[in-house]
């Protein structure tokens, strides 16, 4: 008999066996059918289950990543704030959490195991690691994009909520799971507010860091044209150094890390982690107690989303630690730093606080100013050498300015409005005559193109910078284009430069070619679309380059062999680039200066990397005492 409870007979048996009475009636047997047909729908509607379960583990991995991402990040640059780098609030991440956290939002189907308990409750201990973690993330964003997120972060958090209460009610929460369900629920509310306090306050926040960064700012104008008998490079850095404590000390996301709000997510995401850990000691002994339709696929989330909890909570663990120290080392009893720096390298002048009766640490201004030391040092192993042996062959603007007032003169001429020609352009467009040459040496011809492609990031950089225009970018984006259809095919709007052509092709042959068949281009194209328009932009200043260098040799066109003319052309591409990469200074200065507060912190990083990549190229360039032309032509 007790073999029989412990096993007992399917559902179908027992209508078989019923078929086998004589006095079974037939309104009963065609009940236990109906049944039957139920539990096999039932049954049937199951099956998928088991991979929406492994969806649900994989979506709960894809959470974990960036806070170990930032973890990582973090310990690399010495903040133990860890910012959120790769974890922010976006539509991927909310995505990614409202599938890793659907168990607790299922009401339809049961979940009676003692794994299927624990995952659901772990559920919410997971959504609490994860919150935590996100806290600094809601202070690098715009005011907009800040109240849109905490709304969405608002609704998947009450909608969680909710339905857990109405599975405490119905009895889908087991009885010995109901008080820990309770204590999540409650530290899910309570996370929910500390964000949505937090939010309030960075609105405030900003508004108070954004006065006190422009009063600074004043400051470090005002002092800069005081320095004299500095190089360019030393102001640079110093300049540059200014602005980098300011962005650090001001940085929102560094102020919500070290803010007591950040301390309270952090000890309740540590308590929601203890009884998830406490938890999963007891799942140990029922670890393939799973009766739910996801089956084993809940033990995988069980532990998966374990994992996340721990992660997800060392973050919060360490800015509360971080907290902490930072608070008591802030000096009340003590000396004003100012005592302890009477030199004029003093930078605690740029040090920005919320509040004006308190002093950053010593130790922490210091933190600051050695990590800016090791990111200039850092970057400046990274020099461009090939731009480097190219700039060297320039020795001042001559060529330069001479190409130039020969082109201004033909705009004059022909056409006052002819579209004007940017640095890239014009770069480019030389290199496709450089490439055309049929008699030149390749590892001359790759020397010039190695040294040309470092050249052209930082072309770009002062272009961007300096000429933000709707009409100077399209014309950047046609030259980016025409780089790469130089360089990988080693053609020119779509006709094959001639680099193995017969060696009777002469100088004035190639550059006549090359001049006819963009002047037709340029006939022949209706600008329709962003392709005819790059098309004749492209045409057009190939028309004008080659043109103008026929003009300046003129008679002697015929006395002129390619390799002359490749030395005119390397000369000018040096020119060129050093023409316009002496603007690197003032590109470097609007970057460490970005106008939006959430992008200054980013911004004033670039333009240390760009400062410490550059340093010898500025040195070179100064040393000769060039005289800047403006970037267009």
């Amino acid at each position: 008999m007790d073999s029989d409870l412990e096993n007992p007979p399917s559902l179908k048996n027992l209508i078989e066996q019923l078929k086998s009475y004589t006095n079974a009636s037939n309104a009963l047997i065609s009940s236990f059918n109906v049944l039957l047909e139920k539990s096999d729908m039932e049954e049937r509607f199951s099956e998928p289950m088991v991979m929406i379960g492994i969806y649900i583990a994989v979506a709960s991995l894809f959470c974990i990543l960036p806070p170990l991402a930032d973890l990582v990040h973090g310990l690399r640059t010495k903040k133990f704030w860890f910012p959120n780098k790769y974890f922010t609030m976006n539509i991927a991440s909310f995505s990614a959490l409202g599938v890793a956290t659907k168990l607790p939002v299922d009401l339809s189907s049961p979940m009676p195991g003692v794994v299927d308990q624990f995952t659901k409750l772990g559920n919410m201990a997971f959504m609490c690691a994860m919150m935590a973690n996100l806290l600094p993330a809601l202070a690098s964003m715009s005011n907009k994009a800040l109240i849109a997120n905490i709304i969405g972060l608002g609704v998947i958090v009450i909608t969680m909520v909710v339905n857990v209460c109405i599975e405490i009610k119905t009895g889908n929460v087991k009885k010995y799971c109901k008080f820990i369900a309770i204590i999540y629920v409650v530290v899910l509310l309570m996370v929910l507010v500390i964000h949505a306090c937090t939010s309030l306050a960075i609105l405030k926040c900003k508004q108070i860091l954004e006065l006190k960064y422009q009063a600074a700012h004043e400051s470090a104008l005002n002092e800069q044209e005081l320095q004299q008998g500095r190089s360019t490079v030393e102001k640079l850095k110093k300049q540059v150094k200014k602005y980098w404590i300011m962005a650090e000390t001001s940085h929102p996301q560094f102020l919500t890390a070290c803010s007591v709000t950040s301390c309270a997510s952090g000890v309740l995401s540590v308590i929601s982690t203890l009884l998830h850990a406490w938890l999963m000691l007891i799942a140990v002994e029922y670890w393939m107690d799973f009766k739910s339709a996801y089956k084993w696929s809940m033990l995988v989330i069980l532990i998966t989303q374990f994992i996340g909890s721990l992660v997800g909570t060392i973050a919060p663990l360490c800015r509360s630690f971080a907290t902490l120290s930072y608070k008591l080392s802030v000096k009340w009893m003590w000396k004003k730093m100012k005592q302890h720096h009477q030199t004029n390298e003093n930078f605690s002048n740029y040090v920005l606080q919320l509040e004006d009766d308190t002093e950053i640490a010593e130790g922490t201004l210091k933190r600051i100013s050695n990590s800016y030391d090791h990111w200039i040092k850092k970057a400046e192993k990274r020099q461009p050498k090939n731009l480097m042996k190219l700039l060297v062959e320039s020795e001042g603007f001559g060529e330069v300015e001479k190409y130039y007032k020969i082109h201004q003169v033909r705009r004059l001429v022909l056409d006052e409005h002819e579209p004007l020609i940017c640095w890239s352009l014009s770069l480019v467009t030389l290199a496709s005559i450089a490439i055309s040459l049929t008699n030149i040496q390749q590892n001359l011809v790759d020397r010039l193109m190695h040294g040309l492609k470092e050249g052209m990031v930082y072309v770009k950089l002062v272009e961007e910078s300096l000429n933000p225009t709707d009409d100077h970018a399209t014309i950047q984006k046609a030259a980016k284009t025409l780089l790469v259809d130089v360089e990988v095919f080693e053609s020119w709007l779509g006709n094959k430069l001639q680099r193995r052509a017969p060696q009777g092709n002469t100088v004035r042959h190639i550059l006549e070619w090359l001049m006819d068949t963009s002047k037709n281009m340029v006939n022949e194209v209706e600008i329709t679309d962003d392709i005819s328009r790059y098309k004749f932009i492209c045409s057009n200043a190939m028309s004008c380059v080659t043109e103008t260098i026929l003009l300046d040799y003129h008679a002697d066109i015929d006395q002129i062999n390619q390799e002359r003319l490749f030395e005119t052309i390397s000369s000018l591409i040096a020119g060129i680039l050093a023409a316009c990469l002496s603007n690197l200074p003032d590109v470097i200065e609007l970057k460490s200066n970005s106008n939006a507060i959430e992008k200054r912190y980013a911004s004033v990083y670039e333009a240390a990397q760009l400062l410490g990549e550059t340093t010898l190229i500025i040195n070179t360039l100064e040393d000769r005492e060039l005289t800047r032309l403006n970037v267009v032509a």
